[in-house]
């Protein structure tokens, strides 16, 4: 059925083609992962709005399973990436795999993670899905990512050549490298939580598994970690957002006010930021986190299940990682209350995944499109 979906797109676009001209200020956007305006994406239509008012900006967000939404798929949205110069992704975007697209036309790929720890795209995906994706990215003409040592994998995640990889910064990083945002958006928080202001925060972030979509587990003993914890110590929980709309809120019956479902916050990067610490294990969310030179402790519970029948790594995970990796709810408590000796790590590690840390990767996009 899907792939019916994609060839009726394909030929919608070809008819769009036929119908309208292309044009310069017209722009598709793919945000599949992540459709709020703090996605790289959303940062930079955010940036090009400002720069001109007039260009316009057509958006494919979050599908859903309902017959309206795939109707509009092919019928409309094929018109509206016909129409457009520039096509910014956040995800694969599959119809491409069938598109024969416009001469001059630019695929963005900004990806939705800063940096990677499993292995991703082309690197784990096989049989016919691997076929769609493969011809999907052969469309891409820009792959954008941080630094020389994410080039190498990204490139080979997304079977592209070297002269389609751009080191320009991720664009939705630049917030992390601005004080009076972060002060305006910490104080917008607490305005918000009054409750949890002067409390310490913990943020729990772990990763998207597949076997967890429909049925998401919260592999941290509640009870062993409120009592491990003083009254103080609030733990905001992060799930994936392909993750959390299955939770079980009632697995946090009886521990409310000590561990907050943050899952459907708006804003991550302020999570970030009011956050003392980071509990998470191979989510990219460590790379953003890394500039804030925090606490990061790698609760990774299934590491050997999650190495051999998922996804697997890129590097070896202990000694990868810059900060203690614990496999239960007591080894996660000592690493917490004990004294901090990562210090030097962190900032190691986000050498090798920053070549940029000026705020300045939208604009070094923008100008370079």
């Amino acid at each position: 059925m899907k792939v019916i979906a994609y060839v009726l797109f394909s030929v919608m676009y070809f008819i769009g083609c036929i119908l309208f001209p292309v044009c310069n200020d017209r722009y598709f956007c793919v945000m599949t992962h992540d459709g709020s305006s703090d996605s790289s994406v959303g940062v930079v239509v955010k940036r090009l709005k400002e720069i001109d008012s007039g260009r316009v900006f057509y958006y494919v967000r979050k599908s859903d399973k309902s017959r309206a939404s795939l109707i509009k798929l092919i019928f409309v949205k094929s018109i509206e990436m016909a129409r457009s110069q520039t096509i910014l992704m956040d995800n694969e975007f599959l119809p491409l795999a069938y598109v024969k697209l416009r001469k001059g036309v630019k695929v963005v790929q900004l990806w939705h993670g800063t940096g990677t720890i499993k292995k991703f795209g082309h690197d784990v995906n096989d049989g016919r899905l691997l076929k769609i994706v493969k011809k999907a990215d052969m469309k891409i003409t820009h792959l954008i990512v941080n630094s020389d040592y994410t080039a190498g994998l990204y490139k080979r995640a997304f079977g592209v050549t070297d002269d389609k990889v751009y080191i320009t910064g991720i664009p939705r990083t630049d917030v992390l490298f601005n004080e009076e945002i972060r002060k305006n958006d910490i104080n917008a928080f607490f305005n918000e939580y009054m409750d949890l202001k002067g409390k310490k925060l913990i943020l729990y972030a772990p990763t998207f598994r597949d076997t967890e979509v429909k049925e998401p587990k919260l592999m941290l003993d509640i009870k062993e970690w409120i009592d491990g914890t003083d009254r103080n110590t609030i733990l905001l929980l992060r799930l994936h957002p392909y993750v959390s709309k299955a939770f079980d809120d009632n697995m946090l019956k009886g521990y409310e006010g000590r561990i907050i479902n943050m899952s459907d916050y708006a804003d991550v990067n302020t999570l970030l930021f009011v956050s003392s610490a980071l509990i998470t294990d191979y989510s990219s969310i460590v790379f953003e986190y890394i500039l804030l030179n925090r606490p990061i402790y790698f609760y990774a519970y299934d590491l050997k299940l999650f190495e051999n029948d998922s996804r697997g790594f890129y590097e070896d995970y202990e000694s990868f990682v810059p900060g203690p990796v614990v496999r239960n709810t007591k080894e996660l408590l000592s690493a917490v209350a004990a004294e901090d000796m990562y210090g030097e790590a962190r900032l190691l590690f986000k050498d090798r995944f920053y070549k940029y840390t000026d705020g300045n990767s939208t604009d070094r996009l923008i100008k370079l499109l």
